[in-house]
């Protein structure tokens, strides 16, 4: 067992930690490699999942600056249909249940390429992005979004509240999992919030996490791995209150919780019991730590079905050149030998290789010329849109291998 790492949690800054899983060396899951960098040493990271005793939170150990992570970014939302689909029907409900017009304003905490502003846009609703990845911000103000090229913070918050821009919704859409301060973030947003307004955030569950073994998901730019009760905790610091929460689907499993001002109006009773629910687990020690052996099991299975796929001669292509895809890659050794290449519908990623592995990434149209055998979807959390896109390396024979949350050769 390895030795309890000497960290402090960024949440509470309780001292009382242990780990859940050691991952060792990773390299950073979205540097993805040009062709002219292909001779050069990589950068590797420590990565270890641990848990704080006091509060609750699940994070890594270690912090990489997100000046090294975000100012350069290549994850554009716009190139995912079911974030898209997504994306409207939050802007729909919110204006909506908020009864959002002209003289209302929407900010956006890494808003991306404007893909779920725009839909605010559409209808008559003011919004503000705050994008600290320069080539993204770049993106969405070419399509007409305002957009603010910074880190969200308290002191941008002030300084927005000072021009009187307070926000009848903030909305952070996985985005709190990679924030290392996340609590002068939840400062900023008490002061940009306006009386009566909410803050809206969707972020991965813990709870999927450890009992789908979506261990994929870690990597440095997710500093945190949330439950309600770690969140509820650090709301309360801030002068925050969750007013309802709920479980989405999307992304393998995601809480969204809606807060307001300390006072405002909310479903206690729901919360109430939603926190009871997780007392039964939230701070077991022994539910994190047999998270470890299960995905070594895990490992040891697709190891097995990919190396016997290969040793009958069959051909194996990747699909999703995601952070979760580096992570998995990495995690459990693969390479070229064993995944020829991976497929991304973002132009922004075809003709780069993944970190650490160096396997090529293709244009989707190079499934059909190639025409491997097997198709392992490692962005799993868009499996059904992935094997919808690809019917007809389907009807040509191919097979898919969706890895988690369970391993299954379609």
């Amino acid at each position: 067992m390895p030795s309890e790492p000497s960290v402090v949690c960024r949440s509470c800054g309780g001292q009382d930690m242990f780990i859940a899983l050691p991952m060792g060396e990773m390299p950073l899951a979205n540097s993805l490699i040009s062709s002219s960098r292909l001779g050069e040493p990589e950068a590797k990271f420590p990565i270890d999942l641990v848990m704080c005793k006091s509060c609750a939170q699940v994070q890594i150990s270690q912090t990489v600056p997100p000046e090294t992570l975000f100012r350069h970014y290549l994850y554009f939302s716009s190139f995912s249909s079911t974030m898209l689909s997504h994306a409207q029907e939050i802007a729909e409900e919110a204006v909506k249940e908020r009864g959002l017009g002209p003289s209302s304003l929407v900010v956006e905490i890494a808003s991306n390429d404007g893909y779920l502003l725009k839909n605010f846009l559409k209808m008559g609703v003011p919004v503000l992005g705050i994008e600290p990845a320069l080539n993204i911000c770049k993106t969405a103000q070419e399509r007409g979004i305002r957009t603010i090229p910074e880190f969200f913070c308290e002191a941008l918050a002030k300084r927005l509240a000072e021009q009187g821009e307070l926000a009848d919704v903030i909305l952070a859409n996985n985005v709190m999992a990679h924030i290392p301060d996340i609590g002068g973030v939840l400062a900023g947003i008490k002061v940009l919030l306006r009386p009566g307004g909410v803050f809206i955030m969707e972020t991965p569950y813990v709870k999927d996490l450890i009992d789908y073994l979506e261990f994929d998901t870690i990597y440095h730019e997710h500093v945190f791995y949330h439950s309600l009760t770690s969140l509820e905790s650090l709301f309360r610091r801030h002068g925050l209150a969750t007013k309802q929460v709920e479980h989405l689907p999307i992304h393998g499993g995601t809480l969204r919780v809606t807060v307001t001002h300390e006072g405002g109006e909310g479903d206690g009773r729901a919360v109430r019991a939603w926190l009871a629910a997780e007392s039964a687990w939230a701070r077991d020690e022994g539910y994190y730590r047999g998270f470890a052996g299960k995905v070594a099991t895990f490992g040891v299975e697709l190891t097995a079905l990919l190396r016997n796929l290969k040793s009958q001669g069959k051909r194996i292509a990747g699909y999703g050149a995601a952070a979760k895809a580096s992570t998995l890659i990495n995690f459990l050794g693969l390479d070229g030998r064993t995944i020829d290449f991976v497929a991304d519908r973002s132009t922004y990623k075809q003709g780069l290789f993944m970190p650490g592995s160096r396997i090529p990434i293709c244009a989707p149209e190079h499934i059909l010329s190639e025409r491997p055998d097997y198709l392992i979807i490692l962005a799993w959390n868009f499996a059904d849109e992935i094997m919808t896109q690809q019917a007809e390396f389907r009807k040509g024979g191919g097979r898919f291998i969706v890895p988690l949350p369970r391993l299954r050769v379609i």
